[in-house]
């Protein structure tokens, strides 16, 4: 029997060892569907509840492997689906292919249902490489087109396959003019910089008394390199979110967080600093960097379009980060004088005392920092921990200590909501062995959150660790935004949009054959988490939290203070309980 399209696309997939296939089925795909079932040894298909989830769950893919993230999405409504989720792979640069169904090619152009000009939808977040496949002996080269741009460029890459070309016979290009004969592998080069510029660098890093470090998603390969740079240099180390998990948190120099989630000592430090590095990073918010001028700089990236757009800097080395630091450091000279060190490192200490005392303020009726402090003592060696947009993220970048070996993620650059769960569920198919931890906010979880649970409940039997927690902030408030409402708008909480209707999220977990807890009196948290580890299937962990508790930032600004006198004047429906529970984070 002769091979037809679309068993030569799963059979290609394999060949790219491209294991796993995150996707929801449509009769733009059935051919597709029907080889992926007959090659099931070779190709796993999870089933997701809505096609954006697929896209999360490839670009999660790719964020905690490193390999290529595949998702798949019938035609028309299918493929629209997908953009939320590609947009946040594309942001984050991460690498993945969406393979995407269309209508059969003598309708196109006749307005047929479910017709949708799919090469100019994904033009954008596909922008390195989108193809339509319009013959069988395309097939090929397109898919091997698009995983290895994926992989040169960590971006999203995509192929439309029409229905009737699913099911034509595979046909090899013949050896001829206008023919394409592509291969199979990728191995990402060596990149470093030049010798001259490595040296400029350790100059400018040598001649600085007072030198901060930045690191982001690109070190996350690199903590050695990282933390003997800092030793070297008698520096601190502040991180971007999706850095968090770069270095650990355990180190006495490492100020944590930076920006509006961030920490006094990583702004402290940044304001004070005569020299910044940094590595594998695109920070956006260059208020919370040094003030042009005040500091010389360096930076090292393996994307040269991300050199110096943030600061200008007097360095710029393109290169991967560990080679470059692993090049670096044998140019560096100790710093001997500690004094800028043992400063930031007394910073941190304070400040991880503030977070006890401010988390452990009473409040109506659990302070939401304490559900992430609890955690943090008690989270497990080797666990994998995903986060969503939203005040769960400000708890999440401030309140857990991360330890070496963990893995974090949440979406950056896109800042979109939904990513936890998804992000869970990807990360346990990759890592059925770790304990995987979602943390997430009710309007996240009512957004999407709720549907994968019933994706969870569909899978978490063929895990060998079954051990998966979906942590639930129950605030019943779209708590982020009504306080950027108030703190740089200076408008009070408008109900109407902000308010989020009551859910019962553990009793929902129960009803799906989930395990699900209920908190609403802080002396339970620790014991919550405790069974919540150590369950014999995934847990919905619901904890009532108080949306008066203020994510205040590093630094409050006049402009901020002055709105948010104004939202409370402007007849806040919130103006007692934030009052009181401002006063108290600000006095622990």
């Amino acid at each position: 029997m002769k091979e037809n399209v679309s068993d030569f696309l799963v059979r290609r997939l394999s060949e790219w060892g491209v294991k796993r296939v995150f996707g929801f089925p449509g009769d733009g795909i059935n051919g597709i569907m029907g080889a992926i079932s007959r090659a099931s040894d070779k190709l796993d298909f999870v089933q997701v509840r809505h096609e954006e989830m697929s896209a999360f769950m490839a670009c999660a893919h790719a964020k905690f492997t490193g390999e290529v993230g595949v998702c798949l999405a019938t035609s028309g409504p299918g493929a629209i689906h997908l953009l939320n989720g590609l947009y946040d792979a594309k942001l984050d640069h991460q690498p993945v292919v969406a393979i995407v169904g269309q209508q059969k090619r003598t309708a196109l152009g006749g307005s047929y249902q479910q017709e949708v000009d799919l090469v100019s939808l994904f033009k954008d977040v596909a922008h390195e490489y989108v193809h339509a496949v319009t013959t069988p002996a395309q097939m090929r080269h397109v898919l091997d087109r698009a995983m290895r741009i994926a992989q040169v460029e960590r971006t999203v890459c995509c192929v439309i396959v029409p229905n009737d070309i699913q099911d034509m016979d595979f046909e090899k290009p013949p050896h001829e003019h206008g023919t394409i004969h592509s291969g199979v592998g990728y191995k990402a080069p060596r990149v470093i910089p030049q010798a001259e510029d490595l040296q400029h660098a350790a100059d400018v890093l040598n001649a600085g008394s007072k030198v901060a470090i930045l690191v982001g998603a690109g070190t996350l390969n690199a903590t050695n390199e990282v933390i003997e740079i800092a030793d070297l240099l008698g520096a601190g180390i502040a991180k971007a979110l999706l850095g968090k998990a770069a270095v650990p948190d355990d180190l006495p120099y490492v100020t944590g967080a930076i920006g509006m989630l961030g920490t006094k000592p990583s702004y402290d430090m940044m304001k004070t600093c005569d020299t910044l590095l940094m590595i594998g990073s695109g920070f956006p918010y260059s208020e919370f960097l040094p003030e042009e001028g005040e500091a010389r700089g360096v930076q090292i990236d393996i994307n040269g379009r991300m050199i110096s757009i943030r600061y200008p800097m007097e360095v710029n080395l393109v290169g991967d980060s560990a080679e470059t630091l692993k090049l670096l450091i044998p140019l560096l000279k100790k710093k001997e004088d500690r004094t800028w060190r043992n400063r930031v490192e007394s910073n941190v200490a304070e400040w991880w005392k503030t977070m006890e005392a401010r988390a452990m303020e009473p409040a109506n009726p659990i302070n939401p920092q304490r559900v992430f402090w609890e955690l943090s003592s008690r989270l497990p060696h080797n666990c994998i921990l995903t986060g969503d947009s939203g005040s769960s993220a400000f708890w999440y970048a401030r309140d857990l200590k991360i330890r070496r070996g963990m893995m974090a993620s949440l979406s950056g650059g896109l800042a979109t909501m939904g990513s936890a769960v998804p992000y869970a569920i990807a990360a346990k198919f990759a890592y059925q062995d770790r304990m995987i931890i979602a943390m997430a906010g009710d309007g996240a979880m009512q957004m999407n959150g709720i549907n994968e649970l019933i994706t969870i409940g569909k899978y978490w039997r063929r895990w060998s660790d079954p051990r998966l927690v979906v942590m639930v902030l129950n605030n019943r408030d779209l708590n982020m935004v009504t306080w950027e409402q108030r703190a740089t708008e200076g408008d009070p909480k408008f109900d109407e949009a902000q308010d989020v209707p009551d859910f019962p999220y553990a009793s929902y977990a129960k009803l799906i054959g989930l395990h699900g807890i209920r908190v609403d009196r802080p002396e339970d948290i620790g014991s919550a988490w405790d069974y919540a580890l150590s369950a014999d299937r995934p847990v919905v962990l619901e904890a009532c939290t108080d949306p008066d508790v203020p994510p205040l930032p590093p630094h409050v600004t006049w402009e901020q203070a002055r709105a948010y006198a104004s939202a409370i004047m402007g007849g806040d429906s919130d103006s007692a309980g934030i009052i009181r529970a401002t006063v108290k984070q600000i006095f622990a």
